[in-house]
């Protein structure tokens, strides 16, 4: 009996080394779920969709969600960039947006209750810079993920109405995750929703002047890459008028760019 005892003793050390292998090599993490599901479910829980935008449930999330997202950030964690490169570029511009918008909840529920997100951090380092997780093994930021990963690998302007800054001002966080199956047809939505928003962007056909969100005016470089001009690009969303869209693509009206929202998207319920 004492050699059974000892024999099962060996096997239960040698399963708890194993496991402690598997997670330090990352073939734990090679089980990460490409449907992104803990996410999902906390959008359809606490995010309020409006149409044009959308708000969350911050309070509640944080009472009672915490936890849930706090699981779904470490798998994005336990993601080695060897795996991360043997994924398609849908999987991996997916993993990224909803790894951003996921780490922006995050560290608005780290402050909460804020009135912005722009009250996070000092006069030194924005929120944007504030290196609160860890990312391919690396202690980063949000801006990391956003200029560096996205912008600096995926030559995709929608990009910037898919990852959002928890403010008023910026296009809505989705009340689904995305998916690599979901991800053309959520950039496209996403894109039209938030031009056709007249609170942030809208046509004066009166006065000839689009006013754009200062989106537009921040990234025009990634809009003029893509489309040739930021009249370009944004007149084939922003209406569905042909003489509308002809007199913005030719750049015949005026562009002014609005003031930010930066107020926190709390739906206070």
């Amino acid at each position: 009996m004492l050699g059974w005892y000892k024999l099962t003793l060996l096997i239960s050390h040698r399963a708890v080394f194993a496991l402690a292998m598997m997670i330090n090599t990352g073939a734990f993490a090679s089980q990460f779920d490409h449907n992104h599901a803990l996410w999902d479910k906390l959008l359809q829980a606490y995010v309020v969709d409006k149409g044009d935008f959308s708000q969350v449930k911050y309070q509640g999330l944080k009472q009672s969600g915490g936890a849930t997202l706090d699981q779904y950030l470490l798998s994005i964690s336990a993601v080695q960039s060897t795996q991360f490169e043997q994924w398609t570029k849908p999987q991996q511009l997916v993993f990224l947006i909803n790894a951003y918008n996921a780490f922006t909840v995050k560290l608005i529920l780290d402050h909460y209750p804020v009135e912005s997100i722009k009250d996070i951090g000092s006069f030194f380092r924005s929120p944007w810079k504030i290196q609160f997780f860890t990312l391919f093994g690396d202690k980063v930021h949000l801006d990391h993920i956003e200029h560096e990963l996205i912008r600096g690998h995926f030559k995709e302007p929608r990009i910037h109405f898919a990852v959002v800054c928890a403010s008023i001002g910026c296009p809505k966080l989705q009340a689904r995750a995305y998916t690599a199956e979901r991800l053309e047809a959520m950039l496209e939505s996403a894109t039209r929703t938030f031009l056709r928003d007249g609170s942030r962007n809208r046509y004066d056909a009166q006065r000839d002047t689009l006013y754009l969100s200062s989106i537009f005016k921040w990234y025009a470089e990634d809009f003029v890459l893509k489309s040739g001009s930021v009249e370009q690009f944004v007149a084939a969303y922003i209406s569905d008028d042909p003489q509308v869209r002809q007199q913005i693509q030719l750049r015949q009206v005026d562009v002014k760019y609005m003031d930010y929202d930066w107020a926190l998207n709390d739906a206070h319920i």
